[in-house]
Formats: structure tokens, C-alpha cells, sequence
């Protein structure tokens, strides 16, 4: 990377992205040792050794990582299954699209009819890979159909369902069917996860974004208590792929495919506790999933200023970088600042990962401070997952959510 400084100034937004730059700030207080401490001792107690490394697909090369060979990627097998449902026209196929393709939300337009069912597997991501079946609307395709598909083996194999529903359509059908593939799949496999996409929201008023996912909530949830299936529970997000809200709410289901989470999510309370952030989120810089952030709650500006930081970050460096085959690399941190006093910090965690943080002004001043959390952060990180261990055990989630070694079982 080029080791300069690009200088960044548009629509009231300045600040300088620093590519290269290794000299840290000598200003280290008993408040980053205290975190050096808690951050090894969390570590040290937790047992969580998975490591899940792997390359980019070649979609999404930034280039190449000789530490994680694709020999070692998880095998289909062994991966957790996301099952993508819903009515015709829903924008099942339009979602992948747009949030691990990276194609265009006006380009989805043009998309065929899913008529089959599409298996892909999602692996550009280091700490959780994980496999998406796109299934057609259409009844002719029916996985619950015992005589074409072994039904069992596939929920089974299946950690999460979720199931779009169009909110500019009627949807009444769409509940119905809501409801028989949440109680059959529930009745094979208790331990899945519902995710209800409420979609297509980009045209509808906010009190009408309001009302309707009301309604879809009540119907959904009266229909499973007259079944006598009130423990079942069901996530409801209003989305659409013009904005943020459909990487927000697909980070939330992949979340729950990552067992670590909650160790992720209290070392990064730790690191903002003690350098003064107000928010900070743990991203894969490729599809803009947040796979953590910290227990305050998300605003959802501010989550699409860090994507939108992501995206300036690896343009700048594609265009001004030394090296042609990596766009995010090892030295890669940016800072901006905003007419409101606001900064934006993101500094690498590994080739995959990218941590954004949100602070005022006057807690920057001890930047220092920042990066010597962090590096105490970013080793913590490493310590959990093993990414960067070549020798490291390799292990696997299992669709159960047990950890399973490739040539039998882990005690």
C-alpha cells in the first residue's frame, strides 16, 4: 500500500485515509494496560479455538493470503444452511444478489424467475462460512413434499429460514404459507432460527412501514398460537435493497451462526468503555455485514456512514495503493471527520475484517491510546478464532452447532 496520505473532502465530510502507517503513540495510560488485562483473561477463559479461514471467492478477490489455502475450506458438508423462502416475485434471488454479489439494486430488475433450487456458498467471510439455497416461490418446488426431497436431512441441516414477504403485495397468502413452513420445519428441527424479511418497504410511507409490520406480526404470531406454537419465535425486519437495512438485517441472521458473538461482543464493550468511543462495529469489508458491535443500541445512520466509510476506504486504496493485488491489507486505517464534530476510524483487524469506530473530537485526541486498545483488541480477536494459525486445528459448525474435527469428533 501507498504509504501516503489521501486527503478526502465532499459534501461537508473532510478527514485523510492513511494507508501504511505503523508508528503508534507512545501515550499508554493504566487504562489500556487494565484492557491489555481483561482482554487476555477473557480470552484465555473462553474455549473458543474454531478457526474458519478461508479466501475470498474469486468474485471478491483482494488478493491472495498464502496462510489460509483453499484446501483447508470448510467443506460443504459441515457448513450452516441459510434457506432463503417466500411467494413468486418476493426478491429472494434479488437479496443474495445485492448483499454477497455486490450487483446493483436497479440491475436486479432484469433477474429471471428462480425456477430451481440455487445452492451457494458464502466464504468470503474468516470467521463463519455458511451455505444459501435459494428456493423458487413457486409450488412446484416443495421441500416439505416428502416423495421428491428428503426433507428431514435438509431442515435438519438448516440453521436459519428466512422468509420474504412483499410488503407492496397482498400477503395474505404469503402468511399462510409463513406459517406452514415454520411449523413443519419447527417440528424436524426445534433448534432453527425464523428471520421474516418484510420487504420492498422503499415504497411504502413510513406509517404504512409502521402499520404493516404490525399486522404481519399479530397475523403471523395469532396463527401459531391457534396451532398451540406460542415457543416459537419469530425476528421481523422491514427491508429493502435500495438502502442499508437489508445488510443490517442479514447481519443479524449471521450472527447467530457465530458462537463466539458473545465473546466478540464484550471485548468490543471493554475496548469502547476504555478509549472513549461511542459505537463500534466488527465488518467484513466484502458484503458490508456486521458481524458484532457493541451492546448500545444501532442507529441505523450510523451504520450506513461505516459501510459507506468502507466502500471510500477500499476505492481510495484500488486507485492509490502500491500493490495491485490487495485493495485492504494489514496497515490499512482511515479517519474522517464530520461538519459535527464526529469521527470515523476504521483500522484493519485481518484481511477480512474491519473495525469502525464512532467517537466525538476531543476523545481523538488521544489517538494513542485508540490504537494501542486496539492492537490489544485485534490480538484478542486472533486469540478466539485462530485466523491467522496456520498450524491451527481446522474445526467446523456443525448444523447442530456442535464443533467437529475433520477426522472425527472434538472432546
Amino acid at each position: 500500500m501507498d504509504s501516503g496520505r489521501t486527503r478526502i473532502r465532499a459534501n461537508g465530510i473532510k478527514g485523510e485515509h492513511i494507508s501504511g502507517q505503523t508508528n503508534i503513540h507512545s501515550d499508554y495510560s493504566a487504562s489500556p494496560y487494565y484492557l491489555l488485562f481483561l482482554l487476555q483473561s477473557y480470552s484465555e477463559k473462553t474455549d473458543s479455538s474454531a478457526a474458519f479461514g478461508s479466501s475470498f471467492p474469486k468474485e471478491f478477490h483482494y488478493g491472495h493470503d498464502n496462510s489460509e489455502p483453499d484446501s483447508q475450506a470448510m467443506p460443504a458438508s459441515q457448513k450452516p444452511r441459510i434457506l432463503l423462502m417466500g411467494l413468486r416475485r418476493s426478491g429472494k434471488t434479488s437479496i443474495q444478489k445485492v448483499v454477497f454479489h455486490k450487483v446493483s439494486p436497479n440491475e436486479t430488475l432484469f433477474l429471471e424467475a428462480t425456477n430451481k433450487i440455487v445452492k451457494e456458498d458464502v466464504s468470503n467471510c474468516s470467521f463463519v462460512q455458511f451455505q444459501i439455497w435459494d428456493l423458487p416461490g413457486s409450488d412446484h418446488v416443495n421441500i416439505f413434499d416428502t416423495a421428491n426431497f428428503d426433507t428431514e436431512s435438509i431442515i435438519l441441516g438448516c440453521s436459519a429460514i428466512v422468509f420474504v414477504i412483499d410488503a407492496q403485495d397482498e400477503y395474505t397468502d404469503a402468511l399462510a404459507k409463513l406459517h406452514t413452513t415454520v411449523s413443519k420445519a419447527f417440528g424436524i428441527n426445534p433448534d432453527i432460527k425464523f428471520e421474516v424479511f418484510i420487504h420492498k418497504v422503499d415504497g411504502l410511507s413510513d406509517d404504512h412501514r409502521i402499520e404493516t409490520q404490525r399486522d404481519i406480526y399479530q397475523r403471523a404470531n395469532d396463527n401459531l398460537a391457534d396451532d398451540g406454537l406460542e415457543n416459537i419465535h419469530l425476528s421481523f425486519s422491514l427491508t429493502s435493497i435500495y438502502d442499508h437495512s437489508i445488510f443490517e438485517a442479514f447481519s443479524k441472521v449471521v450472527q447467530k451462526l457465530i458462537p463466539q458473538l458473545p465473546v466478540m461482543e464484550n471485548l468490543l464493550n471493554i475496548l469502547i468503555s476504555n478509549s472513549g468511543l461511542e459505537k463500534a462495529f466488527l465488518f467484513d469489508v466484502v458484503c458490508k455485514i456486521y458481524l458484532a458491535t457493541d451492546s448500545s443500541a444501532v442507529d441505523m445512520q450510523s451504520y450506513e456512514l461505516c459501510c459507506d466509510m468502507i466502500d471510500v476506504v477500499i476505492d481510495l486504496s484500488s486507485i492509490y495503493g502500491q500493490r495491485d493485488d490487495a485493495a485492504f491489507d494489514e496497515k490499512t486505517r482511515s479517519t474522517i471527520k464530520l461538519n459535527n464534530g464526529t469521527i470515523l476510524y476504521l483500522r484493519e483487524v485481518n484481511k477480512y475484517l474491519a473495525l469502525v469506530c464512532i467517537l466525538r473530537e476531543d476523545s481523538f485526541e488521544k489517538q494513542g491510546v485508540i490504537d494501542y486498545n486496539f492492537m490489544c483488541f485485534q490480538q484478542a480477536i486472533q486469540e478466539v478464532f485462530d485466523v491467522n494459525t496456520a498450524e491451527s486445528t481446522k474445526l467446523a459448525i456443525s448444523a447442530s452447532g456442535d464443533y467437529s474435527h475433520a477426522n472425527g469428533s472434538v472432546n
